[in-house]
């Protein structure tokens, strides 16, 4: 026992350091691909509102006086430190944006992810157990066209039906403007069941709904299609021969045995979804008005305001970091043959 753990120990620390240079990688080419962009940050900001001596402070302010080499260093200090530097053009700090608007995009992000997995592993498993009939042609069919469909399109379609058709659930936002609650965690779902507002969390909820099932659906077909496959893979084995022969009921063998085993490998791929989802929440914020940190980095893009931009991005970058590494060390308990 106290060997198992050794190992799992060894294999999250040796993990962890590998980490490290793909982190310092992601933050060098963030910081670079924000130098490259063509134009003066401050000047494409608040150039022409100005004059130039406050211009001129701003960018000592933020630092872009001084030269590429102590730029960098200076942003590694502060990525270290999780101070993302303050914004160009509201000089609100980017930590105080993250805080704010995170709270929307996690909610998001999280409840879309409860929809690919509450459809793609079930749909999956019926593909996989009917495979080669109408039943997993039609599935597989299903999984092509919501990994191919632009989210902003079935967004937009989603709207149309269940908004302006049939009216079943509002279509933009996160709750209706006389909606107010008391920010305790900035996530509106949770901080109206804190304040005891059960209307306000029933209307989050239903703001809720449209754009969730919307980005859930982009990685439902991922899923669908690991599933599907990894339990077709784990039908084909010994073991699940042996149960059957032994006398277990199919449906046992299929769900109790094979589809058991054919998780682990989905659960290998599960924080590559995760930034899948990050990447597709930006656009689906926009086209559904979600107030989260999709909108702000396209109103801080829009307004060529490079700080905020970088902050952002980097943000994203290092939850992804950091969903893999915990996807990692998930599998490793899970199957042991993953730590050697």
């Amino acid at each position: 026992m106290a060997r198992s753990g050794g190992s799992l120990r060894t294999y999250a620390l040796s993990r962890i350091a590998l980490t490290l240079p793909m982190v310092l990688i992601l933050l060098t080419m963030v910081f670079l691909l924000m130098r490259v962009a063509p134009g003066d940050p401050v000047q494409s900001a608040v150039g022409g509102r100005l004059p130039p001596d406050q211009i001129a402070q701003i960018r000592a302010d933020a630092g872009l006086d001084e030269s590429l080499v102590v730029q960098y260093f200076e942003y590694l200090g502060q990525v270290a430190t999780l101070d993302f530097g303050e914004t160009i053009t509201d000089n609100r700090p980017v930590s105080d944006v993250i805080i704010d608007s995170g709270g929307a995009t996690l909610t998001l992000t999280l409840a879309a992810l409860l929809v690919a997995v509450g459809l793609g592993l079930p749909l999956g498993l019926l593909a996989g157990r009917y495979r080669d009939t109408a039943i997993d042609g039609s599935l597989r069919i299903f999984g092509i066209l919501t990994y191919a469909a632009p989210v902003f399109f079935v967004g937009l379609l989603a709207q149309l039906l269940f908004g302006s058709i049939l009216g079943w659930l509002p279509t933009t936002g996160e709750a209706d403007p006389i909606t107010f609650v008391d920010e305790v965690t900035h996530i509106l779902l949770i901080d109206s069941l804190i304040a005891g507002d059960t209307a306000a969390f029933q209307d989050a909820l239903l703001h809720l709904v449209l754009p969730a099932a919307t980005l859930g659906l982009l990685v439902t077909g991922v899923f669908l299609r690991l599933t599907r496959v990894n339990l077709m893979q784990a039908l084909q084995g010994d073991y699940i021969e042996a149960a059957r022969a032994r006398g277990i009921g199919e449906r046992s063998v299929v769900v109790r045995h094979a589809f058991r085993n054919a998780l682990v490998p989905v659960i290998t791929v599960f924080g590559l979804q995760v930034a899948l989802l990050l990447s597709g929440a930006v656009l689906t914020e926009l086209t559904f008005d979600w107030p989260g940190l999709g909108s702000e980095l396209i109103a801080y893009l829009n307004e060529r305001d490079y700080i905020a931009v970088q902050g952002i991005i980097t943000v994203f970058a290092l939850v992804v970091v950091v969903i893999s590494i915990l996807i990692d060390l998930v599998n490793a308990m899970i199957d042991p043959r993953v730590r050697y």
